[in-house]
């Protein structure tokens, strides 16, 4: 989960350089580890094998960077911080008196802060990790609503054999009616469009 590199170097301080430019972290949230020593002749030629990993917990991490934001904006929150699936999931779920800004039309600042810290989280990280940022159940209440519209709207495109194409959304919601209705026999999802304007389409099965 977490990056790992191995190198040779002649000096601790070579080897802390060269684990900086590998990972590309700050030098302080390294952790470097002598796996073999090297003997030169005479004294010289004398070097070292490291391996270099981050020093950080995942979940801390992605709290201290949410905070630091927040309090850039003078928002005052209360944030809950879970990990499940032995720490390859991490679910940040954020309440405070502005969760509507925090929120933004549509979700869009939300998803904005979401994308701003799995960027952040995945300079550590290699292979595919889960991270989700929620705030004021937004995401929660938002993916009822769309499973609801997502099962109606199946049903009549399977009664009435007649496409449904709904309003444009982000990737996020169009990926949750893809998700419900997967499994439906009758009825099949397709994207069209392009960027925000990309929409989903409901069609009967042929």
């Amino acid at each position: 989960m977490l990056k790992k590199v191995e190198f040779e170097a002649k000096s601790l301080q070579e080897a802390e350089k060269l684990a900086v430019e590998l990972l590309r972290i700050q030098k302080d949230k390294i952790k470097l580890t002598v796996t073999k020593e090297k003997k030169g002749l005479m004294g010289f030629g004398a070097s070292a094998m490291y391996e270099a990993t981050p020093n950080v917990n995942l979940a801390v991490e992605g709290k201290i960077y949410l905070e630091d934001i927040l309090k850039t904006m003078e928002i005052k929150t209360r944030m809950e911080v879970r990990t499940q699936a032995e720490g390859e999931e991490i679910y940040f779920h954020v309440e405070s008196d502005e969760n509507a800004l925090l929120i933004g039309r549509e979700g869009r600042t939300l998803l904005g802060l979401q994308f701003m810290l799995r960027n952040y989280l995945n300079t550590f990280i290699e292979g595919h990790m889960i991270i989700s940022l929620d705030i004021g159940n937004y995401h929660e209440n938002r993916k009822k609503q769309l499973e609801i519209l997502a099962t109606k709207t199946a049903k009549e495109v399977a009664q009435t054999k007649i496409p449904v194409k709904l309003d444009p959304m982000n990737a996020y919601d169009r990926r949750i009616i893809h998700t419900k209705l997967s499994e439906w026999r009758d009825v099949v999802t397709e994207s069209e469009g392009e960027g925000e304007h990309r929409s989903l389409v409901i069609k009967p099965k042929r």
